[in-house]
């Protein structure tokens, strides 16, 4: 391991001290990489539009305090714990939040958004992660830190690269999740996958993985534009629009052909809604699911009966496994996963630590599939 380059005594973060409390910009002191951690410096912290809502302890999900957010970012290694092999200084990194206790492969939190449903997790966020990106340096797990080959992402085409701006790679984090659940449920290049809705941050990108992993998507929502913008982006994937009622959606699901599998990346405000029991009446049998959304109701609309005579495999799946993440990143590499302007993305604000409050705005005003917001500091 080479000695780091000194970093400055102190930084800028943006910490709150509870539920409802203001998000000051404060200066800080800056981490120090100490074993099983690096210290980098942030490019780039997704400004995430359900952010504001955990914050004022509206969204059912706790954090400690103090508290500094911003679990999914960019940014370049600027200093490596005793024990890092594979890290340098300088090196772009993706960090991503699913943090997961060594010793205890259950005990998990997310990290910059929520400290966990236990005591045990509670603590463990407090006393280790309680402080993410939302900052000019953050100290982040090794387990969470992953290398980005920028020659190959930002490179010119010339040159082999995919010719993608560094800001576009924060989408990567977002990908993420939805590569986990379809992973989960093993689809498989050539299956028709149900993703409904699609026409969400989660979701939209939901599309853009099952698309570069070769699966027949059909894209399902009420927005008919953004569907359309999907469909234009993607131009292999079938689009349908929710009507509420169940019987005609579930036909329009079916009128692709067979449909192996379905994930649901429900929201909160997803109350009543009757896609679930459409997409689940539109799989054939041996059909599978793979449940990731927050949904108010505690629910799932599907008759028993159907569910057992058509040997239906469902699966719930937070967030991602640990073998995932390589694995997704491979995908991006290879330029199967459109990426940047060509996957559709419009990076509708870059917003200074001071700005936190528009970024917000900005990002709830535009929650729609494809748009990107991000905490610059």
């Amino acid at each position: 391991m080479s000695k780091n380059t000194p970093l400055p005594s102190h930084m800028r973060a943006l910490v709150t001290d509870g539920p409802g409390q203001p998000l000051e910009l404060r200066t800080v002191p800056t981490p120090e990489a100490i074993s099983g951690t690096v210290v980098i410096k942030v490019i780039a912290s997704l400004a995430d539009p359900n952010l504001p809502r955990i914050l004022k302890g509206e969204a059912g999900f706790t954090f400690p305090s103090p508290f500094t957010p911003g679990g999914r970012s960019i940014g370049r290694i600027a200093a490596v714990g005793i024990d890092t092999t594979a890290f340098v200084e300088g090196q772009l990194v993706m960090a991503e939040p699913f943090i997961r206790a060594r010793d205890d492969y259950k005990l998990r939190v997310l990290w910059g958004a929520n400290d966990g449903f236990t005591p045990r997790e509670k603590t463990f966020m407090k006393d280790n992660w309680s402080a993410a990106a939302y900052a000019d340096y953050v100290r982040a797990p090794l387990e969470n830190c992953w290398a980005l080959n920028e020659e190959r992402f930002c490179g010119k085409d010339e040159d082999g690269g995919l010719g993608l701006d560094i800001y576009d790679l924060l989408q990567l984090p977002n990908q993420l999740v939805p590569y986990g659940g379809l992973r989960g449920i093993g689809v498989q290049p050539g299956e028709r996958v149900i993703i409904a809705p699609a026409t969400g941050m989660f979701t939209g990108a939901a599309v853009a993985v099952a698309d570069a992993m070769g699966a027949n998507v059909i894209a399902v929502g009420r927005n008919i534009q953004v569907l359309k913008e999907l469909q234009a982006t993607f131009p292999r994937i079938k689009i349908v629009q929710l009507k509420g009622n169940i019987e005609k959606d579930t036909a329009a699901m079916k009128a692709f052909g067979p449909v192996d599998a379905y994930i649901d990346i429900s929201p909160p405000t997803a109350v009543n809604s009757t896609h679930l029991r459409s997409a689940f009446m539109a799989l054939e049998p041996y059909g599978r699911v793979s449940l990731m959304g927050i949904p108010a109701n505690d629910s799932i609309p599907v008759p028993y009966a159907i569910a057992t005579f058509s040997s239906l495999t469902i699966r719930g799946q937070f967030m991602y496994e640990p073998s995932d993440v390589p694995a997704f990143i491979k995908l991006a590499e290879s330029g199967l996963l459109k990426l940047g302007k060509e996957g559709g993305v419009q990076i509708v604000g870059k917003f200074g630590l001071d700005e936190v409050e528009k970024a917000f705005a900005t990002a709830s005003a535009n929650p729609e599939a494809g748009r990107l917001c991000m905490v610059v500091p």
